[in-house]
């Protein structure tokens, strides 16, 4: 499913490259904040050297304040669709904290013809940046047509327009693609609303925890669970064509990696192995799994040919050697160890050769995941009884934490490299209650951090590349 975009910048959306500049460089208002909290806590630490500060980075922005009209038919009237799609643009874009929607009560009369140029002056008294307006409304084949055209109020200028058809269940996903077009547009970063979240959902006493596999859009919505809950299953992870997970499933007590295709819902067995200590990732050319196996009371990393089923072993030491990443080039791969004593992070070499220590900070450091943007790594960091989630640049400068909590762990990045999701776990009471996890997600400033709604508890999230 896709949509046209033409505009004075000649742009494609979802198989084409975006060449326009950006509107206003927000990611850059964003690193400057970062840059100046990390040299504040930097001149800190030194003023201090005898006091260890965790700081943790919180950068704001002001969002672009947009206005989203209603979507009207062919008569100029809103629709009932048009009203749908206008309401998941916006929920997309304000969830983003990118973007401030104005209110529909404060807007002067829509232009009830969206391809022409409209009255600015109207617009502006009521601090609009920018405009989306467009026609939605169902043809005579029961599609749903869709038109949308987005203007730079201040500059008085055509960003951005495009049309497209979709059946009606296509009606949630053509509004991500448009609202991703608004937030490419404006930050210069690809969007992320056209995405989907398969994670692990938990319902039940602690002592006889349920746990599903479940996957959703990335708003929560079109949640379909996937799995029964008769078997444990942990950790999933999607392929690059978004067509299969994999995921570990505990059936009776022994750990069997299976290959999932969403959409026959077909699993298949790729093998048991009773030493898994962490969950298989794929790489990005998708021909291979990387995991650590405990054997002989030795964990080490492996990897396996998916073609052949064939597995090499990547590191071979007396140490835990766990939770591998490839980088998106699948040149390296960055894993956890406690071969210096402590459990830090090191990069290696595809083949396992090259291998150098990365973090340097004090505590210990788990469940790296590289950025798909190659520039940063995301982790899971653990200090005198708090756990953070946090980013480091790949040589280990750079270390900024995001999130805390009793138990925050397995960041996931969304495929434009520059938003987090992870789960938050509650401690357990005394008697049994509590202990409840969600999915979190928050930007790589540490701006925005919000709670996504689940039916149940949810942990271990993974979230896709970007949809075909």
């Amino acid at each position: 499913m896709s949509i046209y975009i033409s505009s004075h910048t000649n742009i494609d959306i979802k198989g084409t490259q975006m060449t326009a500049t950006p509107m206003i460089s927000i990611w850059t208002h964003r690193l400057y904040i970062a840059l100046a909290i990390l040299l504040l806590s930097v001149s800190s630490a030194f003023a201090q050297a005898d006091t260890e500060i965790i700081t943790i980075t919180e950068g704001n922005v002001e969002p672009t304040p947009i206005a989203i009209t209603n979507f009207i038919g062919p008569d100029g009237l809103p629709t009932d669709i048009g009203r749908d799609i206008a309401a998941i643009i916006s929920n997309d874009l304000e969830g983003s904290g990118l973007f401030r929607p104005l209110s529909q009560a404060a807007f002067f009369d829509p232009p009830s013809d969206v391809t022409e140029t409209p009255d600015f002056a109207d617009w502006r008294p009521i601090g609009a940046s920018a405009l989306l307006v467009g026609r939605a409304f169902y043809n005579a084949d029961n599609m749903i047509e869709v038109e949308f055209y987005l203007w730079d109020v201040l500059r008085a200028e055509l960003i951005a327009a495009g049309a497209g058809s979709v059946a009606d269940k296509g009606k949630r996903r053509i509004s991500h693609q448009i609202a991703d077009v608004v937030y490419k547009k404006w930050t210069g970063d690809d969007g992320y609303f056209d995405t989907r979240i398969v994670y692990v959902a938990e319902s039940g006493p602690a002592e006889k925890r349920i746990k599903r596999l479940a996957i959703m859009d990335q708003d929560g919505h079109n949640h379909i669970y996937l799995t029964d809950g008769s078997s444990l299953v942990l950790t999933p992870r999607f392929s690059q064509t978004v067509q299969e997970i994999a995921y570990l499933n505990y059936y009776n007590d022994d750990p069997n990696v299976y290959l999932l295709d969403i959409q026959s819902a077909n699993s298949e067995l790729l093998g048991s192995f009773p030493g898994m200590s962490f969950a298989p990732r794929f790489s990005y050319e998708g021909k291979t799994l990387i995991m650590s196996l405990a054997r002989s009371g030795v964990t080490n990393i492996f990897a396996m040919d998916l073609a052949t089923r064939q597995t090499t072993q990547l590191t071979n030491t007396p140490f835990i050697d766990t939770s591998p990443s490839y980088s998106p080039d699948d040149s390296q791969i960055v894993f956890n160890s406690d071969r210096s004593g402590g459990q830090q992070l090191y990069v290696m070499d595809k083949n396992g050769g090259n291998v150098r220590r990365i973090s340097r900070g004090k505590g210990r450091y788990a469940t790296p995941v590289w950025s798909p943007r190659g520039d940063i790594i995301a982790f899971t960091k653990m200090y005198r009884g708090q756990f953070y989630i946090g980013v480091m640049n790949v040589d280990g400068t750079g270390e900024r934490l995001l999130a805390k909590g009793f138990l925050v762990e397995a960041p996931t990045w969304a495929p434009n490299g520059r938003v987090l999701m992870y789960f938050k776990q509650n401690p357990t009471n005394t008697d049994g209650s509590g202990g409840e996890s969600y999915l979190y997600r928050i930007d790589i400033t540490g701006f925005n951090e919000r709670r996504i709604i689940t039916p149940e508890g949810a942990s271990d999230p993974a979230w896709s590349p970007f949809l075909p």
